[in-house]
């Protein structure tokens, strides 16, 4: 079974934020950064299960860890229905935690 994955308005907003921030400091980085997000997105789409879960008491809501350098991002996603992935938000590993 495949997924589609969707994102919220703020996951969109996300993406342009953590590229934005690469793209001033370096262009290639912010390449980078970006193509290794849509790699580990698209992992979403055969395997959401295999991420993990973000609450304990909601099997699922998940998390998505993309490495990149020596830290990464992370992704916090819902699995909606048995064929849609929702990605809420992502974050650098660095940054405060979302909810």
């Amino acid at each position: 079974m495949t997924f589609r994955v969707r994102y919220t308005k703020g996951a969109r907003d996300d993406l342009r934020r953590l590229y934005g921030f690469l793209l001033e400091k370096d262009i290639g980085a912010a390449r980078r950064a970006r193509h290794a997000i849509v790699k580990a997105v698209d992992f979403l789409k055969n395997f959401p299960f295999s991420c993990r879960k973000a609450d304990p008491d909601n099997p699922f809501l998940r998390e998505l860890v993309i490495s990149f350098g020596s830290t990464g991002y992370v992704a916090l996603f819902e699995i909606e229905d048995q064929s849609t992935v929702t990605i809420l938000a992502i974050r650098h590993q660095r940054e405060d935690d979302y909810h």
